[in-house]
């Protein structure tokens, strides 16, 4: 389990739990869920969204493996969704893409991690860190990407072109939807909610938003 920045790189990473475990058994055993509850993660003080005046806490983009709370903002269920909730759903999938893009640009620089390893546990965690840290080292040094590594929109015919790194794609990894057993806080509801309108308001909107979840049909 690890967490991703909008620049491609790794913030936190969890190696060595069990990979038949769901992702919302590996959050609700590891640190990342306790400095969360405890207030101790060191998140900047809430600030007001772009053009809004209401301070908004900082949070991360999950899926819905994990409990909506103030601090993890994840999907609307995709039964019966408004208009709106699809615009939020989209604008939270956009920033989902970057963690499986960073995922998918490692995995194919340092493609040991596309099968399976034949070594230790303990041999195991260690490669995948160092990857990761390698990783890391060449975003810093080379901050330049090529535009056609990773996904991009073209709004104009409302599709996804996949990065290259997907043309190679022979990879264990998925960024999966696990349906969790976590409830959600009621004010994790109420910011989702906020949210919600503010990326459906002149303020926070896209102009391209309404295309993207409204693709033509040839």
């Amino acid at each position: 389990m690890a967490l991703v920045n909008a620049d491609y790189k790794f913030i936190w990473l969890d190696v060595g739990p069990d990979g038949a475990a769901s992702d919302a058994q590996i959050y609700n055993e590891c640190e990342l869920k306790e400095v969360l509850q405890n207030k101790t993660i060191g998140f900047p003080d809430p600030e007001p969204l772009p053009g809004d005046d209401r301070n908004m806490p900082y949070f991360f983009v999950a899926d819905n493996a994990f409990q909506l709370r103030t601090d993890m903002m994840k999907p609307f269920p995709f039964r019966n969704m408004t208009v709106e909730e699809r615009i939020l759903n989209y604008r939270l999938s956009r920033a989902r893409r970057v963690v499986e893009n960073a995922f998918g640009i490692m995995s194919q620089r340092f493609q040991i991690l596309l099968s399976t390893m034949q070594h230790s546990p303990d041999n195991v965690r260690i490669i995948v860190q160092a990857c990761v840290c390698l990783h890391n080292l060449m975003r810093i040094r080379y901050p330049n990407m090529n535009i056609n590594q990773v996904d991009r929109e073209d709004v104009e015919n409302e599709t996804i072109i996949p990065g290259e790194w997907r043309l190679g794609r022979n990879m264990l990894l998925d960024v999966v939807n696990v349906q969790g057993a976590n409830r959600a806080t009621v004010q994790g509801k109420r910011q989702r909610q906020y949210l919600k309108h503010y990326l459906n308001s002149a303020a926070g909107s896209v102009p391209w938003q309404m295309r993207m979840i409204n693709p033509r049909r040839e």
